[in-house]
């Protein structure tokens, strides 16, 4: 079965920039908006007010912990597939989903703004910890109220993940993957930019509670998008065709479809492995640059400023190729790229303090990764089965990011600090060669053909793989 779901070149580049106008891909850019907020809720912007509040940093950076409930997404994804909510018949079994995630999403940031760190017990969490014999006085029950609220965003987020990811998925058609995913991309940084920005605005001249109280309204997009488009069509046809996986089928159904396609383990191998190198040089990059002297004024202008506008541009450049290179060539070139960008940092650590060099190498290395952010983001997004969307994408998306995290977060300084700068960016190099080699030999094999699923195969109504 051949998969590579590009169509044929587009005869102008306004051919390539129409399919962004497309209704589908514009819902995307809507659902990337609500995803990306919660991360800033719990990231950057918690962290702002608890340093403002003067804790030792020490406690602050154990916050970076709420993070850790999006990757345990899989053990409860397949509830979205499978639980059908009250109101379902009216509005769909997706829709209603992204309503209630959406309201529990709200509610979790609306808890955490009225957390006060100074005084225990003054959001509805912490009255209920207090009622059950858990609240305590003194700046660790503060700390512990707050933190309880940035797990419960975190859950409400990943959950809110896992039913945009798999709608995102299924209003697609196969062809719209590839926009549709740079879309997305386009929507998280949105969101995730203009909540942190809009709470630290509001935060300045309304206090801490309004900013966080505002910022909950970014879930709404995602509802917008949800009644904009409807139920998904693929997904409504797929299970007339199937029928409505029962519990135990919606819980083991995922994994045994998923394994049983050819080649499935050296799939998921490629998963686990892709984006390690990457994941290394990341990381480190502050320490680089710390190391080489820059100021944090340098640091904004160049590693947040142009790495931000580098990444949309990437991001763009990545939907165009996408289109016009197909899937297979366009997520190997990706790779390639993300490769090479970690030898621009293994350059700028070996020509010392340089703002050209720095430039070039983040703005290099951010396109890099908005083109991989989109064609490898749609290359996931084609191996869900539409019968367990939720459920296929929640287990591959943190498949892609476990290994490195764990990796990177236990080894990169050590490793740093023994091998100097230069030679370990490139051994990131070196880390980022098997990854390309095994897509190539998948390549080659047909194994990436074979191993899509109804999401990239499947048009509305009917099967129809394109060739």
């Amino acid at each position: 079965m051949q998969a590579d779901m590009a169509p044929p070149p587009p005869q102008s580049w306004w051919d390539s920039i129409r399919p962004y106008l497309e209704r589908a891909p514009l819902a995307a850019l809507l659902l990337g908006i609500s995803s990306g907020f919660p991360y800033a809720m719990i990231g950057a912007t918690l962290t702002t007010r608890l340093s403002q509040d003067g804790f030792e940093k020490s406690s602050i950076t154990a916050f970076s912990l709420a993070f850790l409930v999006y990757n345990f997404k899989p053990l409860w994804a397949w509830i979205v597939d499978t639980i059908r909510l009250p109101g379902a018949g009216v509005v769909g079994q997706r829709i209603s989903w992204l309503i209630l995630t959406a309201m529990l999403v709200m509610l979790a940031v609306g808890n955490l703004a009225l957390v006060d760190p100074q005084q225990v017990g003054q959001s509805p969490v912490g009255h209920l910890m207090q009622r059950f014999g858990l609240g305590h006085e003194g700046e660790f029950a503060a700390l512990f109220e707050m933190a309880v609220g940035a797990v419960l965003v975190g859950a409400a987020g990943a959950t809110f993940d896992i039913v945009i990811d798999a709608y995102r998925i299924e209003i697609l058609k196969p062809e719209q993957l590839g926009v549709g995913s740079g879309m997305s991309q386009y929507g998280w940084r949105i969101g995730s930019a203009g909540a942190g920005a809009l709470a630290l605005y509001l935060a300045a001249r309304q206090g801490w509670e309004a900013a966080y109280l505002a910022c909950a309204l970014f879930a709404l997009p995602a509802v917008i998008a949800g009644f904009w488009m409807g139920e998904p069509e693929r997904h409504r046809a797929a299970l007339s065709r199937e029928g409505k996986p029962g519990l135990v089928a919606g819980i083991i159904g995922p994994f045994r479809e998923f394994f049983s396609r050819h080649g499935a383990w050296l799939v998921l191998l490629f998963i686990l492995l892709h984006k390690i190198g990457d994941t290394l040089a990341n990381l480190t990059l502050r320490l680089l640059l710390n190391d080489l002297g820059f100021s944090n004024d340098e640091i904004a202008i160049y590693d947040v400023g142009i790495g931000f506008w580098a990444y949309l541009i990437g991001i763009f450049i990545g939907g165009i190729l996408y289109a016009r290179m197909g899937m297979k060539k366009s997520v190997l070139l990706s790779l390639i790229l993300m490769a090479v960008s970690n030898f621009s940092f293994a350059l700028l650590a070996t020509a010392g303090h340089s703002n050209w060099g720095l430039a070039g190498a983040i703005g290099f290395e951010n396109i890099a990764s908005g083109i991989g952010g989109v064609v490898v983001v749609a290359y996931f997004s084609a191996l869900c089965d539409l019968r367990f969307t939720a459920a296929h994408y929640a287990l591959i998306s943190s498949a892609a990011s476990i290994v490195g995290r764990f990796l990177t977060g236990t080894t990169a300084g050590a490793m740093m600090d023994n091998m100097g700068n230069v030679n370990f960016y490139l051994f990131t190099v070196a880390a980022a060669l098997p990854g390309i080699v095994l897509f190539w030999l998948m390549m080659r094999s047909g194994l990436v053909d074979q191993s899509v699923g109804t999401a990239g195969t499947q048009h509305e109504g009917e099967d129809a793989v394109r060739r």
